[in-house]
């Protein structure tokens, strides 16, 4: 009898290993509830490892720690399966990223994935369609956020019934953080992404600003930003094949509507990402970039799966054009570098635009109900479609000189620390050093008065340059720009750059002057260096008969005389970051 029990339980235990792909029931909370509800975070992640202990086509990885303990997941898709993280960056296949629930009250791609990934790995045409594909998922980002579940926060929403939070478990909101790196989960996103090396990249969001009949819109990665054969190639041949391909489907898309407090008749601009955000910061590696924002006055079901539907456009388009994405990303580095300049600052070109067919509705300011005031108020019995403008041009204010490399002063652990989490190529000096190199000091910035997403940003910036001779020391940091991530370096490196590593604080402690003078004493020795330096004494008596302020403000002037001798610290403003030319 108990050889029998034996024998039983051990042709019970091989017939379920050989039976991988069972029937288990893989129908979503979404769909029971008839597209009204959205899973918990631990629903979610028990969902993908059911499906990756089921078909071999599925893959489950663990990065990092996130801000709330738990680690960053990555599911992924490959008709061979992937047993080694390495096999992925590694692979000559189209590789596409997709990031939900950043801001988990906005769960539409969260739920869309999941419907998405099952349906592949169970239709054989789909298996086919896409054998040349890696997709990789991350199932929820804002792990934090998802956790602290409420059914209030997102108070203009139409479902689903609960949801997550939109700042994580810190309180960051995360599509403000790629760049700067404040939170766990922006490290170990980065690991994620340069673990995979995307062609394309999706960010999944919701949003509102105003209404329209629209149930979903595109926020492509800002096309002359990304700049190039690239930027080119994205606008002109992307952007319009993925919104033909889901016409064809019977969904609209327009643009993201980046309209607030107004109506959209009057036309409106692209938003422009710069690398704070997800597209902006992934462009920064040749990586195109798409961010999707369904409109939350829509049912949750429609947007749901009308983001199902722009995904797999977004599929058969890279399988497409899988070649030239991949040339156009080779070549990519060497297209900066032949330009010479690199623009870091734009605005909106006025004098270029798109007209748009936009399907809206009748707006008007009419009499509040809750207030003294006007309110905006949106007439759905009122569609229209009218012509209007659309800015998706910038032009660039201001561009810098590409150098042949930078120069980090050691000591700047958190900036380092960013360089090596995004694989940016650096030696050390073994030795002290003196070369000719390019100093900048701050010659001029603002501030925010209110604090920003953990800091009080820095804008307005701009520089002073000098070239000297200077000596580094034995283990500084020589930062060449030829390579992968020259984009990353000039985009935080930069102190002019809209989302420097200086403008988000990283190196306020040179603003400090941290030795100075009474003025009782150095009357006396600023007397003598005057006196020694007819020339200084020059400049003294100019400025004192051209600047009226200056001339009555003695501080001023004795100030003026002390930045001016070698008693002035020479740090002071001075960017820890030197140029080779």
């Amino acid at each position: 009898m108990q050889k029998f029990l034996i024998f039983s339980i051990l042709i019970l235990l091989l017939s379920c290993a050989g039976n991988k792909n069972t029937a288990t029931d893989f129908t979503t909370l979404f769909e029971k509830s008839k597209g009204t509800e959205t899973p918990e975070y631990k629903e979610v992640i028990n969902y993908y490892q059911q499906l990756s202990a089921t078909f071999d086509q599925i893959s489950m990885f663990t990065f990092g720690q996130t801000d709330s303990g738990e680690p960053l997941h990555l599911v992924v898709y490959n008709q061979q399966g992937i047993k080694n993280i390495d096999e992925i960056k590694n692979s000559s296949k189209n590789k596409i990223l997709i990031n939900n629930g950043i801001h988990p009250g906005e769960s539409d791609g969260i739920d869309a994935s999941m419907l998405l990934l099952r349906d592949l790995v169970q239709s054989d045409s789909l298996k086919k369609k896409y054998q040349n594909s890696i997709i990789c998922i991350i199932p929820v980002y804002n792990i934090g956020g998802a956790l602290n579940r409420n059914s209030h926060s997102r108070t203009n929403q139409n479902g689903p019934l609960a949801y997550g939070f939109r700042g994580n478990a810190r309180n960051y909101d995360l599509n403000r953080d790629f760049i700067k790196q404040d939170t766990k989960n922006a490290a170990a996103f980065a690991e994620i992404f340069h673990a995979v090396n995307p062609d394309v990249f999706i960010d999944n969001h919701v949003s509102n600003g105003a209404d329209y009949q629209y149930a979903i819109t595109h926020l492509f990665t800002q096309h002359n930003k990304l700049g190039g054969s690239l930027g080119t190639f994205l606008e002109k041949t992307m952007r319009p094949e993925i919104e033909n391909s889901l016409l064809k489907k019977g969904i609209d898309i327009t643009p993201y509507v980046n309209v607030w407090g107004t109506t959209p008749e009057a036309g409106f601009s692209q938003f422009f990402d710069s690398p704070r955000y997800s597209t902006g910061y992934t462009t920064l590696f040749h990586t195109l970039g798409l961010m999707v924002e369904t409109h939350m006055l829509k049912p949750y079901k429609t947007r749901v799966e009308q983001t199902y539907e722009l995904l797999f456009a977004a599929f058969d388009f890279t399988e497409r054009n899988s070649k030239k994405i991949k040339e156009l990303r080779t070549k990519a580095t060497q297209e900066i570098l032949a330009k010479k300049t690199y623009p870091i600052q734009y605005k909106v070109d006025e004098a270029q635009f798109r007209i748009l067919n936009f399907k809206g509705f009748e707006g008007e300011m009419i009499d509040s109900k809750v207030t003294t005031g006007k309110r905006l108020f949106y007439d759905q019995n009122k569609p229209f479609v009218k012509e209007i403008k659309y800015f998706d041009s910038f032009k660039t204010t201001k561009e810098i000189e590409i150098p042949k490399a930078y120069i980090l002063q050691q000591g700047w652990h958190d900036v380092l620390e960013r360089l090596k989490n995004n694989q940016i190529e650096f030696t050390r000096f073994e030795k002290d050093t003196t070369i000719v190199v390019t100093v900048n000091h701050i010659a001029d910035f603002k501030t925010q008065n209110s604090p920003y997403e953990g800091h009080y940003l820095h804008y307005n910036t701009s520089v002073s340059k000098k070239t000297e001779n200077f000596t580094f020391k034995k283990g500084d940091i020589f930062i060449p720009t030829n390579q992968q991530g020259i984009r990353y370096l000039l985009e935080t490196l930069e102190a002019e750059a809209t989302d420097s590593f200086f403008n988000w604080n990283f190196f306020d402690t040179i603003l400090q002057q941290k030795e100075g003078y009474s003025a009782y004493v150095f009357e006396d020795i600023a007397h003598k260096i005057l006196m020694e330096n007819p020339a200084l004494q020059k400049l003294l008596d100019e400025k004192l008969k051209s600047e009226a302020d200056f001339a009555k403000n003695p501080r001023a002037q004795l100030d003026f005389v002390f930045k001016n001798s070698p008693h002035y610290e020479k740090a002071h403003l001075r960017l820890p970051i030197f140029k080779i030319f």
